[in-house]
């Protein structure tokens, strides 16, 4: 690793760490356009209607239920969520934006709803690499060349490496939580203890108690962590439900905890990725149009975004989004979302 590179991975790592501790203790400032945006979402009259994964699709080792609303013609857009959510998180947000004139494809990730595998011998693999390769391998499979990529947690790490990887396949990128590559090396570097606190789950999942507790309980599991990372987000059940469904999936917690257990190291990837992680451990930078978001009351671990600007090298910007937006933004703050994938969409013109 030259010295660059490994200036680069300890300078990420060190103002994670600081960044995460900062915001334990409620000293993150702002950074950016501010803009207000609704702070809950409930199931009462009025409710948005939820998104249905009528479709299925062969793409790359999976069978992919997704969601797909607006024109066949339109200029697409790939939805991604994260862990523990589903494709529910987008269910103003598509609509939306299919009502602009796009193509919007919403996947369920490997592990939820109605995707699974094609292979009953296929390693249930969460390396962030996999989860990566699998939208690629979707758009291949809708022979879809190009699209705007847009998510949240688990979701914005794979638009993340996408962009990172193979900027053609990415005409803008809109990430919560700015810049999530990571690597297995980073993974294992400890953090300070109230940095460490917030990553409790991690640590639960590296024993097999934790994957136990997760199967036993994955429904009340993540309640927990939808109250812990949107602390100001008054969902009611019927919002939980509709989301918890996609977590009866047979492979989910098999992909959770392996997904956990290889950030810390613990498990190895599959080989066939290896030379994709290599890259991503040099921390690459992204080179497409792209617009970060932060929700103001977000309670999962994340950078100032001052830290991960400098990675974007195209046309950029970020935007914090006010009014109590925690982790889950884009069911949070669906129109702040919405409106920063057509104006990213503007800066690739």
């Amino acid at each position: 690793m030259s010295d660059d590179i490994d200036h680069d991975r300890r300078f990420l790592l060190c103002t994670a760490a600081m960044s995460v501790a900062a915001s334990r203790f409620g000293m993150l400032g702002s950074f950016g356009t501010r803009s207000r945006a609704r702070g809950t979402i409930s199931a009462t009259p009025g409710a948005p209607k939820p998104l249905v994964a009528s479709k299925q699709i062969d793409a790359g080792s999976l069978s992919v239920g997704y969601a797909e609303v607006g024109p066949a013609g339109g200029s697409a857009v790939v939805l991604l969520h994260g862990w523990p959510y589903d494709i529910q998180s987008f269910a103003e947000v598509a609509p939306s934006l299919a009502s602009a004139g796009y193509r919007v494809i919403v996947p369920y990730l490997r592990g939820y709803g109605a995707t699974r595998f094609r292979s009953s011998e296929a390693l249930r693999n969460g390396q962030p690499a996999a989860v990566a390769v699998d939208v690629t391998d979707l758009m291949d499979a809708l022979e879809i060349p190009t699209a705007i990529l847009a998510g949240f947690d688990w979701g914005a790490r794979s638009a993340d490496i996408v962009a990172a990887l193979w900027p053609e396949r990415c005409r803008g990128l809109v990430s919560v939580s700015g810049y999530l590559i990571g690597s297995q090396q980073a993974g294992r570097e400890p953090l300070p203890p109230p940095a460490e606190f917030q990553w409790w789950y991690q640590f639960y999942f590296a024993t097999e108690r934790g994957r136990a507790g997760y199967d036993k309980y994955r429904r009340e599991f993540a309640k927990l962590i939808w109250q812990q990372a949107s602390p100001k987000w008054h969902f009611d059940d019927a919002t939980f439900d509709r989301t918890a469904r996609s977590f009866d999936n047979p492979d989910h917690v098999a992909i959770a905890i392996d997904n956990y257990r290889w950030r810390l190291g613990l498990v190895e990837g599959e080989r066939k990725y290896d030379d994709f992680e290599k890259r991503l451990a040099a921390f690459p930078v992204i080179t497409v149009p792209t617009i970060t978001m932060e929700g103001d009351a977000n309670g999962a671990p994340h950078l100032e975004p001052s830290a991960y600007a400098s990675k974007f090298t195209g046309k950029y910007e970020h935007r914090n989004v006010g009014g109590g937006v925690g982790h889950n933004l884009p069911q949070e703050a669906p129109q702040a979302f919405a409106k920063a994938v057509i104006d990213v969409d503007s800066f690739a013109r």
